[in-house]
């Protein structure tokens, strides 16, 4: 019989790239070959494209994360990933409850917050600060800001975005923060600061120069918004005496930021919310249009065709009306989430229009949710522990994965003769 060591490393690599992450972690410790193969940069990097795709096409599976965090102080927050049979609406939605490490098991910890995925890496913002890999169970907190606000000025609010320098392989975290007047207590309108952290330094440092002025943001969207290395904020200007709607973006590989105009897409804030989304694979930005008033809503669907073009805003389309209780989100290319009657998380398909109960409940807007991607990316900056290979230590469960990798290779290469 064919030895693990004598498969050819063309067919181990396609096979490996078929296992999720958690079985990898386990194939490294099969033979110092798989360790190369699964740490190779090549690899992590491609795996994340192709496991995500092929287990979409072949099992045509969609998957959610979901935090449901606290109301009351001593409950904690949980954290699952959402599983269901796109074609399949009779089939349940299965759950799976992540573990984080026990440090974070407290009552006192939690997270109001997802951003993600970036390359399946996500940052939870709360209490505290975690960057997270939940295909390897890997949590890291952010160490603690130290950096105080300009002499006579205090901050109240902030808002955070998450990102990946592509140049330098790094994670990083931006935050802005609006300017009080300690003497009058009020606000320098359009002024912030903004201080960066970098997964590489694992530090953070002021960024300067800052934000393009004068700008107000409006808040964070519930859609992670990041395209073309440019995590994006839904604000406004005020020009010729008229309040204007704007993007704000942060490019994580040249630090700055750079403000985005948008078309009259909507008469009033206070009669039309706006959400900031992905759009076309990521490569560009949209906005869904909605009004304030009323469960029976429609939505307009506003995209940015060309991301570096201004003047390129379209409305793409229009779905609708239909009865939403609680706006929530959109993931996907063309899917929106929401809560129902029952404080249920719903997903539909504007397309399709299909809606799915997700089968999953909380109260006072405790739930956060964002696509899950698994992904090979450790948050170990420091080089990895040199393993050594026993096979006498291999553990049964091992030794089951190692039979059906060796049956897949088999069934491979009879396929490929």
């Amino acid at each position: 019989m064919v030895s693990i060591e004598q498969l050819p490393r063309e067919l181990v690599s396609e096979i490996l790239s078929r296992l999720p992450a958690k079985e990898l972690l386990k194939c490294k410790r099969v033979s110092k070959s798989w360790f190369d193969i699964i740490t190779d940069p090549y690899f992590v990097t491609n795996y994340y494209a192709l496991y995500n795709n092929q287990m979409h096409c072949r099992n045509q599976e969609e998957h959610l994360l979901v935090i449901r965090r606290p109301f009351i102080s001593n409950l904690k927050t949980y954290i699952s990933v959402l599983s269901w049979n796109v074609n399949d609406p009779t089939k349940d939605v299965s759950s799976a409850l992540l573990n984080p490490p026990n440090e974070f098991n407290s009552d006192h910890k939690y997270w109001s917050e997802i951003y993600g995925p970036c390359n399946g890496i996500y940052f939870l913002e709360g209490n505290p600060n975690v960057i997270m890999n939940p295909s390897l169970e890997q949590f890291k907190t952010l160490p603690e800001s130290h950096f105080t606000s300009p002499q006579g000025t205090y901050s109240l609010t902030d808002y955070s975005g998450f990102g990946f320098d592509p140049k330098t392989k790094d994670y990083k975290v931006v935050v802005i923060k609006d300017l009080w007047l300690k003497e009058t207590d009020e606000r320098r309108i359009g002024h912030w600061q903004a201080e960066l952290y970098s997964l590489n330094s694992n530090s953070w440092r002021k960024l300067d120069p800052s934000l393009p002025f004068p700008i107000e943001i409006r808040g964070s969207s519930r859609v992670y918004t990041y395209v073309n290395n440019c995590y994006h904020w839904w604000g406004f200007v005020n020009e010729s005496g008229r309040t204007e709607d704007a993007v704000l973006a942060f490019d994580m590989v040249n630090e700055v930021f750079r403000k985005i105009k948008v078309p009259r897409i909507r008469d009033s804030k206070e009669e039309a919310f706006a959400t900031l989304a992905p759009f076309d694979e990521s490569s560009t930005i949209g906005v869904i249009v909605y009004p304030v008033r009323g469960n029976v809503k429609q939505f307009d669907v506003w995209v940015m065709k060309d991301y570096w073009a201004e003047d390129s805003w379209i409305k793409r389309y229009t779905f609708g009306p239909i009865e939403v209780i609680d706006k929530f989100g959109f993931i996907g290319s063309n899917q929106f989430i929401w809560k129902d009657t029952e404080e249920g998380l719903v997903l539909h398909e504007p397309q399709s229009q299909k809606t799915r109960d997700l089968q999953v409940y909380g109260k006072f807007d405790s739930l956060r949710a964002a696509i899950y991607k698994e992904s090979l990316v450790s948050l170990q900056r420091e080089n990895e522990f040199t393993r050594q290979f026993d096979s006498q230590k291999m553990k049964h469960d091992l030794h089951q994965l190692i039979r059906l990798i060796m049956c897949l290779a088999f069934f491979i290469a009879f396929i490929l003769c």
